[in-house]
């Protein structure tokens, strides 16, 4: 007989008063984790145990979840409670910028009780080195609804209309697939109901900060989006899934969806916090971290289009595609497709950083080439040169300073290994090594991969390996390349080898 876990009373007490007025819903167990560690400072084996007893679910299975995210403090019972915790972004970005050095500055100098520790990207890589600090949270102005709204925002619109404008816009999913909008909406509305709608604002990929950006800027622009999106496929709920490395983004979007829901305005939007996992960037492991699961990736088929979140039919989409949507539908289709270069439509939110004079977000032509982004950033930065860059964030690869007229656009850089993606451009110049960029990459990849598939958990480490050790040989390389993108469920599996590729391709072993 399999006996339970004894669960300290007082644990249970502790516990039931700390999530006391949320919903007691197995969905909810990680912010229910996020609650406990708000309050209490981490996450103590009592805790785990008392919350299981609540949620009538094994142990085990609340102490996989709590442990298969970075932002969760998994402590001893005995264990001093943190004051505070300090990351140091060490992504590629922020290693240019002297990560390293800020994190041992950092290390040397903390007080007693706080904790510093590297991470993976923090989403501010125009502000590299960045660092997070738990205590300080700023405090960005909030938006104004009224204001929106006698602007034309949140109007309503036919549904036909709508998928009819979007597709003479040629708008494309912005999150890194390109996916046409119009024909993803209609197949979602074609699927019988009830449907769901996410919205996926976990950008993680290396170089990404555009999310942080708009939603700081123009939130209930990004949300109206995400409304007509939903009454056109007729979803009855829309789950908007934040990364935790945005906590200033969190209270100006609590703030807004109160207002909607006040108002009356859509379908009803639960926020949902993430807990610092790439991972949950891939569609389907957001949805296992919005079911309160561990964030790992589905088997295709289904899509989630047929059986995503709760197996219901799902619309998914990410921050910028749901950002134009409004000023589509206000301006035309027309006015979308002629500010892109020919051939291809539409305008784009590029992140710029690296090694450039004003690194930034920037709203240029679909089709712009990296050397055009890089004179709208105020150009290279006093002293460097231009070298490489990687046009897509971690996953697109590295191409030299050769192919800075390439158009950075889908289906334009495949023939070099490399992709658009998120359309996150890094820029690297004469001083810098590309052998040590893709060691970076390939670590951030090997800590970030869920572990599901052994190819990808083990080839990540492999080639990390190789990279920090000495001679590469090709052979291994495309080996490993190869099996990896065969056999990797996700695109985490499928796109670390780019960076070793491209080093080998275009640069020669040690990168110079």
């Amino acid at each position: 007989m399999v006996r339970r876990p004894t669960v300290d009373p007082a644990a249970q007490a502790r516990v039931a008063a700390l999530i006391a007025g949320m919903p007691l819903r197995r969905d909810l167990l990680i912010e229910h984790l996020h609650a406990l560690q708000d309050q209490v400072g981490g996450l103590r084996p009592a805790d785990l145990a008392a919350l299981a007893q609540i949620h009538r679910i094994p142990t085990a299975e609340v102490f996989e979840v709590a442990s298969f995210y970075h932002h969760f403090t998994l402590l001893k019972d005995d264990a001093p409670t943190p004051i505070a915790t300090i990351r140091v972004c060490d992504s590629v970005t922020c290693m240019l910028a002297g990560a390293e050095q800020r994190l041992a500055e950092l290390t040397a100098s903390a007080p007693p009780g706080v904790r510093v520790e590297a991470a993976s990207c923090l989403g501010r890589c125009h502000q590299a080195p960045v660092v997070w600090d738990s205590r300080a949270v700023a405090a960005l102005p909030l938006p104004n609804l009224t204001a929106y709204r006698e602007a034309g925002g949140f109007a309503e619109h036919d549904p036909d209309s709508v998928i009819a404008t979007l597709k003479a816009a040629s708008l494309r999913g912005l999150g890194g697939a390109g996916f046409p909008t119009a024909r993803k909406w209609a197949f979602v509305r074609d699927q019988p109901g009830p449907r769901l709608m996410t919205l996926n604002a976990d950008e993680g990929e290396p170089g990404t900060f555009k999310d942080w950006h708009v939603l700081a800027t123009a939130p209930y622009q990004v949300l109206d989006g995400a409304v007509i999106a939903a009454r056109t496929v007729g979803a009855e709920r829309i789950y908007l899934y934040l990364r935790d490395e945005y906590p200033d983004i969190r209270l100006v979007l609590s703030h807004a969806i109160a207002e909607l829901e006040a108002a009356g305005i859509g379908p009803p939007i639960e926020l949902r916090r993430g807990a610092g996992a790439y991972i949950c960037g891939e569609e389907s492991a957001m949805i296992e971290s919005i079911e309160g699961k561990r964030g790992l990736p589905r088997q295709r088929p289904p899509l989630i289009a047929e059986a995503g979140l709760f197996g219901r039919p799902t619309l998914n989409h990410n921050v910028e595609t749901l950002y134009w949507v409004p000023a589509i539908l206000q301006r035309g289709a027309a006015w979308f497709a002629d500010q892109g270069k020919p051939g291809h439509p539409g305008p784009r939110l590029y992140s710029v950083s690296g090694r450039v004079a004003h690194p930034g977000v920037i709203q240029a032509p679909a089709g712009s080439t990296a050397a055009e982004l890089i004179a709208r950033a105020g150009g290279m930065a006093p002293g460097h040169q231009l070298a490489a860059f990687l046009p897509g964030g971690a996953s697109g690869g590295v191409l030299p300073a050769a192919h800075a007229d390439r158009p950075l656009d889908f289906g334009v850089l495949e023939d070099l290994g490399a992709f658009v993606g998120s359309h996150a451009l890094v820029v690297l110049s004469d001083q810098d090594r590309v052998r040590a960029t893709a060691r970076n990459l390939l670590q951030f990849f090997e800590r970030e991969s869920c572990g599901q598939c052994t190819p990808c958990r083990s080839g990540t480490a492999m080639l990390a390996t190789m990279l920090a050790d000495g001679p590469l040989d090709p052979a291994l390389v495309a080996d490993l390349d190869q099996v990896m993108r065969d056999a990797s469920i996700c695109g985490l599996g499928q796109a670390a080898p780019n960076p070793v590729r491209s080093l080998l391709r275009f640069f020669g072993e040690e990168g110079r």
